[in-house]
This record gives structure tokens, sequence and C-alpha cells, in this order.
């Protein structure tokens, strides 16, 4: 079983950054995306890469704010964000599908694990 766990999460002001990581237990995985859920939401895609990373995708509601990156030598993922909306408050999960894939996975059900999610609240 790999486990995923999150850090970065926090309280931040509208038009600041945070960076989240999330870290392996072990190198044995293909895409790794972040999802959020926000109150009263589902969860939703927020950022993807591939194993190569060379390819990522974003939701649009965060392109050209969110940058995701992964250190495969440290097993993380990392989710930048800036210019941080009130609306970007939500708990973000980090997941991972396992080995086996090359392109970037964003449904829910493309990811085979998933962290217990680190909470991102920004205030007006």
């Amino acid at each position: 079983q790999l486990q995923l766990v999150e850090s970065g999460g926090g309280l931040v002001q509208a038009g600041g950054s945070l960076r989240l990581s999330c870290v392996a237990s072990r190198q044995s995985w293909s895409a790794l995306g972040w999802f959020r859920r926000a109150p009263g939401k589902d969860r939703e895609f927020v950022a993807g890469i591939n194993w190569s990373g060379e390819g990522t995708d974003y939701a649009d509601s965060v392109k050209g704010r969110f940058n995701i990156s992964r250190d495969i030598d440290k097993v993380t993922v990392y989710l930048q964000m800036s210019s941080l909306k009130v609306e970007d408050t939500a708990v973000y999960y980090c997941a991972c599908r396992k080995g086996g894939w090359s392109r970037v996975a964003v449904l829910t059900t493309e990811y085979d694990y998933w962290g217990q999610g680190t909470q991102v609240t920004v205030s007006s």
C-alpha cells in the first residue's frame, strides 16, 4: 500500500502564495495530481503531471496561477499556488496512479491512492 502525506496548507490572504507538498512512501507511481474539495462541493481536479514531468494539465480556474511539479528523487509532488483567491479555499488532496501510465490523469477514477488532505484557507 502506497501512502501519501500532504503538507503546506494554511491561512493566507487573497493575492498571496502557498506551496503544497506531497510525499509518497515509495516510488511506484506514474501520474500524480492534486484535487480539492470546497465546502458543499464535490472533489474537483486542480492539476496533474505525468511520470516524465513533461506533461501537465490544469483546471481552467487555476491556469496561470498554479504550477505542479515533482521531484522523483524526493518522491514528492508540489503544487505552487500564487495569486490565491477566496474561492480557492478548500481541502487539497494529492493523488497518484500506479505505474504503467504515461499520460496525465484528470479524473478521480484514474487515481489509485489518495492523501488525507491539507486545508487551504484564503481570506479576503
